[in-house]
């Protein structure tokens, strides 16, 4: 465990809560980016972020630190977006779904890649968007934190709570549904 988040837990602990602020600012974008892919909605990610940390500081002092805090957190995030998902069962579109599905701004036109190479990237990763969006939550789960967050199989066991073996093969079945989605979609596009 990072020796500098348990000096910040500990400071809370004792009492002095603006050092979960930091911690907050530490690991906020990156819950947040994974919470978009898991939720598909960057409100809703924003919501359950916020609720993470609400969560964690709550429950701050059952942390054992014998894991990562970041593995600590990711779970507690995790767990809040599936009960977000649970909550909210809607299929709402918003009027900025470019960004949402995307994660990035719409294309600046002061960059200086030619429009057409910036509208087949933003079409590439619409695609592969909703090709992770048709998987099951168990798969999408464990591949975002796998591919999109970096995280090691042993680090996404201990967020999802399965063994490793399982969590090698939710990744495997994860890319090989996302590779035959993918291929549907393109086809569909041609």
């Amino acid at each position: 465990m990072n020796a500098d988040d348990q000096e910040l837990i500990d400071a809370c602990l004792a009492g002095r809560t603006e050092a979960f602020g930091t911690l907050v600012v530490r690991y906020q974008d990156r819950l947040y980016n994974t919470l978009v892919g898991v939720l598909g909605s960057s409100d809703d990610a924003r919501d359950a972020v916020q609720d993470s940390f609400v969560h964690a500081f709550r429950k701050l002092e059952t942390f054992r630190g014998k894991s990562a805090f970041y593995s600590w957190l990711f779970r507690i995030a995790i767990n809040t977006a599936i009960s977000h998902k649970r909550k909210n069962r809607r299929t709402s579109t918003s009027i900025d779904s470019t960004k949402e599905l995307t994660g990035l701004e719409p294309h600046d036109p002061r960059h200086d890649t030619p429009p057409s190479h910036a509208l087949e990237t933003l079409e590439r990763q619409q695609t592969v968007q909703t090709a992770l969006a048709q998987l099951a939550e168990e798969y999408r789960t464990v591949l975002i934190l796998k591919e999109m967050e970096g995280l090691k199989y042993e680090e996404i066991a201990e967020i999802v709570g399965c063994p490793i073996g399982t969590i090698r093969s939710r990744i495997h079945r994860a890319r090989a549904e996302l590779r035959e989605r993918l291929r549907i979609l393109l086809k569909e596009e041609q």
